[in-house]
């Protein structure tokens, strides 16, 4: 049996430690031949691949990113319209041999998956997002790293800020869903912790800030990058797309900075931390989920357990449904973050 593998969308930490336990264990312990596919969907698409054996993969598990480069390339859309993309790829797949292909990505790259099993494509779903924001599974690998990058950010940023007597703005990622931001926030002690799911005031952001101040500590302020104001007068512009039709984010962090400093007096300045949370060796927690993550996928291939997703729930990995795994966002739920409120201010 031949699989192809790929990874889609943003890179993440974690991605390639995957990659080495889906071949090592259906190398190993299935007879199992694959291939890699470059660049996410871009791959199938072109027909472009790479040999993915057992050599290929050794030495990878400490490594970010991932060896087989990745895209936002979505076949749905392509100039020759999306069922030609899916025929096309279809057409690769089977001139290439390959029996079933392993998708490890986010809701963008898990939804071309889904379409592809709905036209009879035997595919098995790894999910990977640093958002943490999808709904079929607890965890994804990724998502430890980045919230561990942006608290030591913070932690280094507090005492900067306590030296200047300076409002520091942190601007980290989460599109939808503000996990990294409340997570990251609550372990790296900050004052206010700002997320999509809940627009915010600036006049109360304002006024936390002046509170901090007259306890002559320095605020600090994260926000996800998806995070906006009540008021429309406030509201970031940028109306670029990405082939998913994703608005390229970006921004709120400045704006912040900017009305706090005319709002208050106070100077203040922002930190856009950007793909370094992507970027780098991935946490032992990741490194781990992300390979019992690849080892249940290829027992999926191996069972011929198609259409599915492999998810963490509670400690335990399971398979559920591709169309359950891209059916709805995980977002923080309102009671998570009023438990986290008292802590901030």
């Amino acid at each position: 049996m031949r699989v192809g593998v790929l990874t889609g969308g943003g890179d993440c930490p974690g991605l390639n430690a995957v990659i080495r336990a889906v071949v090592r264990k259906g190398v190993q312990e299935y007879g199992l031949e694959f291939v890699g596919f470059r660049d996410g969907w871009r791959g199938p698409l072109e027909g472009d691949t790479v040999p993915l054996d057992v050599q290929a993969v050794r030495g990878i598990l400490p490594r970010g990113g991932t060896i087989l480069g990745s895209s936002r390339t979505n076949p749905l859309k392509n100039p020759g319209g999306g069922r030609n993309g899916i025929e096309r790829i279809k057409d690769n797949l089977a001139g290439l041999g390959v029996d079933a292909l392993i998708a490890i990505g986010g809701e963008d790259t898990l939804g071309v998956a889904t379409r592809l099993g709905e036209q009879g494509v035997p595919v098995v779903g790894v999910p990977k997002t640093i958002d943490n924001d999808l709904s079929a599974t607890d965890y994804t690998f990724g998502f430890d790293t980045a919230v561990n990058i942006a608290m030591e950010a913070i932690d280094r940023l507090h005492t900067t800020a306590e030296s200047h007597h300076r409002a520091l703005i942190v601007e980290v990622m989460g599109r939808h869903a503000g996990w990294i931001a409340l997570h990251a926030g609550l372990a790296g002690g900050a004052n206010v912790i700002l997320i999509p799911e809940r627009p915010f005031d600036i006049e109360r952001v304002c006024a936390y800030v002046q509170h901090r101040f007259q306890t002559r500590f320095a605020p600090i302020v994260v926000v996800a990058e998806g995070a906006h104001p009540v008021s429309e007068d406030l509201a970031t512009a940028g109306e670029q797309l990405d082939s998913f039709g994703h608005v390229r984010l970006g921004g709120v962090g400045q704006l912040l900075a900017d009305e706090i400093e005319k709002r208050t007096g106070k100077e203040a300045r922002c930190t856009v931390l950007g793909h370094i949370q992507r970027g780098g060796t991935p946490t032992a927690f990741d490194r781990v989920l992300a390979t019992r993550f690849g080892v249940h996928a290829v027992q999926a291939v191996h069972d011929e357990a198609f259409g599915v997703m492999v998810a963490l729930r509670g400690t335990d990995i399971i398979r559920v449904p591709l169309v359950e795994a891209t059916s709805q966002l995980k977002l923080v739920p309102p009671q998570r973050y009023a438990e986290a409120e008292v802590f901030f201010g």
